[in-house]
């Protein structure tokens, strides 16, 4: 085992830029308020439990439903498309017709912790980083993601509604950048 702490941290800012969950807070606090719950601890072991295990399982996974890494990458960047236009427009898209603690599941594990965009990151990095790197990296931004989850009301606070409401704007068109990001450059290996 080669624990090497450039491409832990390396690896540690890819996967903080790509989870970006700062950028989920208003997506989260927009859920809090039409009454969804969820669970800090179990988002964020899931999370890391599903992480994990697709990056050692993915491409095989994948594979064993005949998907390749740039189908899935445009399926998921299409979710998050979706919840961009939603942010963005302060439009209602998806129902809200599951119960009322599913919130942990579907939108935070996936797509918003655990989507696409992390899930096609931890292939590249595996490409170039040693597996112990990643995983180290994985779990520390872990950490961060259960520190926000669970501390969404004070940063509610200090941020306030206005900034609620900048910042659900602003990280909506980010969501929007990254979702048009994996669909154009995972699309031209699909048409071709």
């Amino acid at each position: 085992m080669n624990l090497n702490i450039k491409e832990i941290f390396s690896a540690f800012i890819v996967m903080f830029a790509v989870i970006d969950i700062l950028g989920s807070v208003p997506i989260i606090l927009g859920m809090k308020e039409k009454k969804k719950s969820f669970s800090p601890v179990n988002a964020s072991l899931i999370s890391f439990a599903i992480l994990v295990a697709f990056l050692f399982l993915g491409q095989a996974l994948l594979g064993l439903f005949g998907v390749d890494i740039s189908s899935f990458a445009v399926a998921g960047a299409l979710v998050l498309l979706v919840l961009a236009i939603e942010m963005i427009f302060g439009i209602q898209i998806f129902k809200d017709d599951g119960p009322t603690d599913s919130a942990t599941i579907v939108p935070i594990v996936f797509p918003l912790i655990a989507g696409a965009a992390s899930f096609t990151t931890l292939l590249s990095l595996r490409a170039e980083y040693e597996v112990p790197n990643i995983i180290i990296a994985l779990f520390l931004n872990i950490v961060i993601v259960f520190l926000v989850l669970n501390n969404l009301d004070l940063i509610s606070r200090k941020v306030g509604k206005g900034g609620i409401y900048v910042m659900r704007k602003f990280f909506g068109i980010i969501l929007l950048a990254i979702a048009v990001k994996l669909i154009t450059s995972n699309l031209h290996s699909l048409l071709t």
